[in-house]
Formats: C-alpha cells, sequence, structure tokens
C-alpha cells in the first residue's frame, strides 16, 4: 500500500511494503508539477524499478560469497536473481512497517535478520520541508560487531540537457563485473570531472567518487530548475550510474563506502565502513532541495 505526502509543495509516493522505496518525488514549481525522480508505476513489484531505494547494511556488491571479519567468515547469499554477486544488503527488498505519519512525514520501521549474520533494526524518515526532501535512516545493530554501510539510491530524471556538479577527488574504476578496479584522480578523466557543472558522460557510467565534499547541485536548463543535494558526513562517497546517453534517468547516490569496501585490502573501515559493537548505532540523512533557476 502506497503512502503519499502532498504539501502542495512537494509531493512523494512511498512504498512500505517493497523495502521504503519511492516512485515519485516531484515539486510544484508555479506551472504544475515537475518530476525529480523518474515516475514509475505506483504499483511495481521490483526494487530496483523504484525511484529511491535504501542501502543497508552495505552499498553495492559483495564479491567471494562473503567476507572475513574477527577471524571469521561470513557467507552473504545472492539476493537478485540478475546479480552475479549480493547487492546492496536486504533493506529495500523487505516491508517495513508505518509507525508514524502526518500531512509532512512519515516515519517506518524495520527488523531485519539477514544477510549473511547482520541482525539489525533500522529508523527510516521522508520529510518534505516546503518543495525540499529530507531523507534520514538509522540502524542499530542487535547482532555481532560487524562492518555497516548506509546510503541512498535515487534515480534522477535525466533530460537531454541535464548536469551535474559534484567535486570530488579521484573515481574508481570498475571491472567487466561490476567490482572495483583502480583508483584514479578524477582529472585523469574529464568526462568524470563534475569539479564544475557538466553534463553526464554520452555512454555508460557507473563509477564511486571520494573526496566529496558532501554538497551537490543537479541543473535541468530545459525546465529551469535545479536541486541542492546535501549529505550527512558519514556519507562522504557518491556512485553515478547510468546506463546511456538516451537514458531517461541517472543515480546519483551519496554512500558511505566503496562496492566491495569488506573485501578491499586494509579491511573496511579504511574505506569509510563503521565497525559497530553491538547495540551500537548509525546514522545517514541526504537532503535534496529543488527550485527555479
Amino acid at each position: 500500500m502506497a503512502v503519499t505526502l502532498d504539501n502542495g509543495q512537494g509531493r512523494i509516493i512511498i512504498r512500505p511494503d517493497l523495502g521504503a522505496g519511492a516512485t515519485a518525488y516531484d515539486i510544484n514549481d508555479g506551472d504544475g508539477w515537475q518530476p525529480i525522480f523518474r515516475r514509475v508505476a505506483d504499483d511495481t513489484d521490483h526494487p530496483f524499478e523504484l525511484s529511491n531505494i535504501l542501502l543497508v547494511p552495505f552499498s553495492g556488491r559483495i564479491s567471494g560469497g562473503g567476507f572475513s571479519f574477527d577471524g571469521q567468515f561470513h557467507a552473504i547469499e545472492r539476493n537478485m536473481p540478475s546479480e552475479k554477486y549480493p547487492i546492496h544488503g536486504s533493506a529495500f527488498a523487505l516491508p517495513w512497517q508505518v509507525t508514524r505519519q502526518d500531512a509532512d512525514s512519515v516515519t517506518m520501521v524495520l527488523s531485519a535478520d539477514g544477510p549473511g549474520p547482520y541482525r539489525y533494526e533500522a529508523e527510516m524518515i521522508y520529510a518534505l520541508e516546503g518543495s525540499a526532501l529530507v531523507m534520514r535512516i538509522k540502524v542499530v545493530n542487535r547482532g555481532m560487531r560487524l562492518p555497516f554501510g548506509l546510503g541512498f539510491h535515487p534515480w534522477f530524471v535525466r533530460d537531454a540537457d541535464t548536469s551535474l556538479t559534484a567535486p570530488a577527488d579521484k573515481v574508481w574504476l570498475e571491472r567487466d563485473d561490476h567490482l572495483p578496479d583502480s583508483v584514479e584522480a578524477v582529472t585523469v578523466h574529464p568526462d568524470m570531472d563534475f569539479g564544475d557543472a557538466k553534463p553526464l558522460p554520452a555512454r555508460w557510467i557507473n563509477n564511486w567518487f571520494s573526496g566529496w565534499t558532501r554538497h551537490a547541485r543537479i541543473d535541468w536548463p530545459g525546465r529551469k530548475l535545479k536541486a541542492e543535494i546535501t549529505a550527512s558526513e558519514r556519507l562522504d562517497q557518491y556512485v553515478v550510474f547510468s546506463p546511456e546517453a538516451d537514458a531517461t534517468y541517472f543515480c546519483f547516490e551519496p554512500v558511505s563506502h566503496p562496492v566491495d569496501a569488506v573485501n578491499l585490502p586494509s579491511g573496511p573501515a579504511s574505506y569509510g565502513m563503521e565497525i559497530v559493537e553491538p547495540g551500537g548505532e548509525i546514522t545517514a540523512s541526504m537532503t535534496i532541495r529543488p527550485s527555479r533557476t
């Protein structure tokens, strides 16, 4: 059952039954409703067909059938038939429970057993502040001491003239199976250097960026719209995904760590994952503030 928040300036439709994901986020610019997230069918039954999903308790893929931590190997099962590796944790595909709702916000909770050794509880809040969207998540570790990660995975509208500003220092290149290959300065790859406003590459892009300032901006010049994005301290990295130049969407995903961080050299904490003790918690938030240009 979908939940709609609509204050006349912003509107978001949420699916608690499908990972607390969203199917739309629009703003009223005075001339009508304009989509900020891609619009999808409210009754879609696949989380990767949504407009936003939640990345808990990790972001991206995990190789090797799992990971070793504190001297123990933890198996992580595949969670998508189309994927070679487990991806994006589990929260995005599980039903959440609505605990509070008013005109401008909704709060949902989840108690999860898995994937692998993870046992956690989560609370997610979507809130409208005028036309702006604020997303806040809290995760409590109810299992053993483990590395945790967080992220938000929205699909933004991609028009022919869409540009992105998101200053970062480094970009990770991917292998054919979408695992990390190497990391280089963004200046080596000019079409992925979003230090200044730049159109998205006219090709496949699926890369993780570090050294982010936690501030970004998306511009849709043809629609005279922009969106300022800010993320909390933990989300100091991001992913950009879009399959091709003609795609009608692209993903800008503030995250806490790179793909397969649990298996990278020097350990997950070196790449932004938080080692959470039993009973400990981690939090993150993201704000999207659209306006007319």
